[in-house]
């Protein structure tokens, strides 16, 4: 939470909802014992909780995509961490860089510790860690660029107190990089550590060492015949009450899973005396000797597990559970979880009595979109599991039945996996429109919980409306009425018009539980009930309702069996917020229209407010690339092409009355047009004024929702408010004082017109977001004589983005004597953000 006194009165911002997805690389994410998730989104490392599928918060630091997380402590030794008031995280990121997070149980607050001071050279692929007391954990990091660093790390036993760190050992394993790690204690109390690591040479290699000794190489393990991708020991197993086995999960992309044994040696003789008489299956293939200290350990292959059809990239035990019976401290399960790039996840356990491992469980397999699993992780209870996929999303199914196993999915969050390029409100800020790199638009809305009244419900993706197959830039929403309609544009000539199906219209209703303001007219006309993807995923083609009357009582299936083939996709009525599944293939947006006529790629889009022309502008290096389009909304005809600048128009505008559009450019100037819609199909437009405005680029303007003042930001970080004077001229008004980064974007909000009170929300590149208050003086004659500006809040740079921030919107209010108003924003670094300002 932001508050800054200053400006007129004091201004609160708190976080209202979060939106990003998942980096695409393995061991990314990690469930910690205090039953959190974090994971890497961009440069930043997310948190969210399982149980209300909400991001919580964005940690700034990383100045590289974070490739690796890892709690201290881990799912694994949650049955340690009871009691725990402090929980650690570990996140390495490309560039080399390791930082420890430290996170407060009690505060729900999260502190920067400090970075690991001897950098890799390469990214960092890997971090395992272990706790070998309550205060302290042994942390071993491995890089692209061949080096293995170990570390101990001593936490602060009570509150206060630094964390110490030692390094303990570098390892170097030559040109071919290791990308798994695994840690742990060796059985039989020798105060032994041992670290497997496997990578590009299909070995798994396993050292052993003191707690703070060096680490010596002990043996191979040969067997897998392609790139080792995850690693992990379990827990001493308990026989007897003495623990002498360990067990070792190894797995590959020869699809393969391995699960090897090591047993302390000495402890070999009792047993070996009674498997003499009866060899089973299960009996093992003599392996190598590890040795440790004074204690050696057999080596053997328990198990190959052959299921997955593809790369298994990661391999977890279930985490032990407390006993609290003969002084053992807790249950190693023998309950393995796999994650494969066969879009499957995987349970194995062992047969009762032959003790061969089987899959159990498996999950995922049913899926169209998820392209495969890039990790797996259990719950640190057990009762559910994670993964997270190939298009950034995630994947939660949990155990909800009772004496028998019935993993069921869950909600999780969801976002864009790549920047975000431009967002945009509902016509009456019902919902919130992403458009990304990532080849996919989305739509965001709170969804009010019918359940509990007093719930202020909670944010979600309810829909996907295009998935494409290039690179989105902008998108506007039409207003006026009628149907819900976007037009967006990508990395091609051509834009396109989106419509909504009924099953969204449904959806929207049950999300925003209001059935006054939601017309049924609307639907009543709509004949078109989803979407199908097209085969080259460029254009969505429409289902239809086929007979309107039924469509209320008829379930969507019945109604496309008379076609002749059944097409892919079943768009449906969601009555609760929708898992990925259901977005990525049944909540597609038919395409009405395509917008022909740019020479290049789209840039950006706006439209006005009374929904009658949308305007268009694509990257340009030439003044006669550099027009912009104006279409006729219904008709789409291209009624006008303004031209002016030289180079790409960064972003338009149209002023509240729909009487002026303004326009900046790269060529560091900004336009002002009058449009005039004469008749019914005509459009005249003029060139009011041209200005060189900036030094440098001008990426963003915004106009007074009360008046004829229009703001520029720059590059050169600075933003000057302008005024139009009687239709023919601008003049400058004011300059805010120079920011901190270039200026990226611009949202101009109107907070009391009587008095020509508004605020003006400012991002930039560095991400973060400051708002201003605006306060225009006007002559009698309603001229703009000065502006009164003043800094009101400089946002908590822990709930602003980490990288650009894109675009800014501010959300139509309900009246203006509400106290409160929504600022939403999106950035490179695939964060949709909402935000709360009271003022």
């Amino acid at each position: 939470m932001s508050t800054v006194g200053g400006g007129r009165s004091e201004v609160e911002v708190k976080r209202v909802f979060i939106g990003a997805g998942c980096n695409r690389v393995v061991n990314n994410v990690s469930w910690g014992a205090c039953d959190l998730v974090a994971f890497g989104a961009q440069n930043a490392v997310a948190i969210f909780d399982p149980k209300s599928a909400q991001i919580s918060t964005t940690l700034p630091g990383h100045k590289a995509s974070v490739n690796c997380t890892q709690w201290l402590p881990s799912n694994k030794f949650a049955f340690k961490a009871k009691g725990l008031d402090r929980h650690y995280l570990l996140s390495g990121d490309a560039g080399g860089a390791i930082i420890l997070w430290e996170y407060s149980v009690l505060e729900g607050k999260w502190t920067y510790v400090l970075q690991i001071p001897e950098l890799h050279k390469k990214g960092v692929t890997c971090i395992s860690g272990i706790m070998v007391s309550e205060t302290e954990a042994v942390f071993a990091s491995t890089s692209s660029d061949g080096t293995v660093y170990l570390w101990e790390v001593v936490f602060p036993s009570t509150g206060e107190g630094d964390c110490k760190l030692l390094h303990l050992d570098s390892l170097f394993v030559g040109s071919k990089p290791m990308v798994a790690l695994s840690l742990a204690e060796l059985p039989g109390n020798t105060g032994h550590l041992v670290l497997a690591m496997g990578g590009l040479d299909n070995k798994i290699h396993l050292y052993s060492g003191e707690r703070r000794g060096k680490f010596v190489r002990a043996c191979e393990l040969k067997g897998h015949t392609d790139w080792i991708r995850s690693l992990d020991f379990s827990l001493p197993i308990c026989t007897n009450g003495e623990a002498h086995n360990i067990l070792l999960v190894s797995s590959s992309q020869d699809k393969g899973i391995r699960i090897w044994k090591m047993v302390l040696r000495g402890s070999l003789d009792s047993s070996q005396s009674s498997r003499q008489g009866k060899i089973s299956l299960a009996s093992y293939i003599e392996g190598p000797v590890l040795v440790a200290g004074t204690t050696s350990y057999q080596i053997s292959l328990e198990s190959l597990l052959i299921g997955h059809e593809d790369w298994v990239y990661s391999v977890e035990w279930q985490p032990p559970t407390p006993v609290s019976s003969e002084g053992i401290a807790y249950c190693q399960h023998q309950s393995i979880l796999s994650a494969s790039m066969d879009k499957t996840m995987m349970i194995w356990k062992p047969e009762k009595t032959s003790g061969i491992w089987m899959n159990v469980v498996t999950v995922g397999e049913l899926s169209h979109c998820a392209l495969g699993f890039y990790g797996g992780h259990w719950s640190p209870n057990g009762d559910s599991i994670l993964a997270h996929g190939y298009g950034g999303s995630f994947h939660l199914w949990r155990n909800v039945g009772t004496s028998l196993d019935n993993w069921q999915p869950q909600k999780v969050p969801s976002g864009h996996f790549a920047a975000i390029t431009d967002i945009a409100w509902g016509r009456s800020g019902e919902y919130l429109l992403s458009v990304s790199d990532d080849q996919t638009t989305r739509i965001f809305s709170l969804w009010k919980n019918e359940t509990s009244l007093g719930d202020e419900g909670s944010w979600h993706e309810i829909a996907r409306p295009q998935v494409h197959g290039h690179d989105m830039n902008c998108v506007t929403i039409i207003q006026g009425k009628g149907n819900h309609r976007f037009v967006s544009g990508a990395d091609e000539k051509v834009a396109r018009v989106f419509e909504a199906p009924l099953s969204f219209l449904k959806t929207l209703g049950h999300a925003i539980s209001q059935n006054s303001t939601f017309s049924e007219d609307i639907q009543l006309g709509v004949q078109i009930l989803g979407a199908n993807m097209s085969a080259l995923g460029l254009s969505q083609k429409p289902i239809y309702v086929h007979a309107e009357q039924h469509t209320i009582e008829k379930n969507p299936n019945d109604s496309l069996d008379t076609l002749e083939a059944i097409p892919d996709a079943v768009p449906v009525v969601l009555t609760e917020p929708p898992i990925e599944d259901q977005l990525g293939w049944h909540t597609l947006w038919p395409e009405s229209h395509k917008l022909y006529g740019h020479g290049n790629e789209l840039f950006a889009l706006c439209s006005d407010h009374e929904g009658k022309l949308v305007a268009s502008s694509c990257k340009a290096q030439s003044a006669a690339v550099a027009e912009i389009w104006l279409w006729q909304v219904g008709s789409w005809k291209a009624v006008g092409r303004l031209q002016s600048h030289s180079l790409t128009v960064t972003q338009m505008e149209f002023s509240l009355d729909d009487k002026f559009l303004l326009a900046v450019s790269r060529d560091r100037q900004f336009s002002v047009f009058s449009i005039d819609k004469t008749g019914t199909d005509e459009t005249s437009y003029k060139l009011v004024a041209k200005h060189e405005a900036h030094k440098r680029i001008i990426w963003s303007c915004s106009w007074n929702p009360h008046g004829y003042e229009f703001a520029t930001g720059s590059r050169d970080k600075t933003v000057k408010i302008w005024t139009v004077i009687k239709d023919s001229s601008v003049k400058l008004l004011a300059t805010l004082p120079q920011f901190s980064s270039s200026v990226t974007a611009l949202s101009w909000a109107g907070l009391d017109s009587k008095k020509n009170n508004g605020l003006l929300a400012v991002g930039m590149e560095n991400g973060l977001i400051e708002l201003w208050s605006l306060s225009v003086n006007r002559t009698d004659d309603g001229l703009a004589a000065g502006v009164l500006a003043a800094l009101v809040v400089r946002f908590d740079p822990l709930m602003c983005h980490v990288s650009s921030v894109s675009r800014l919107a501010w959300r139509k209010r309900k009246n203006e004597d509400c106290s409160s108003i929504q600022l939403a924003s999106c950035g490179a670094d695939h964060c949709v953000r909402v935000f709360e300002v009271k003022c």
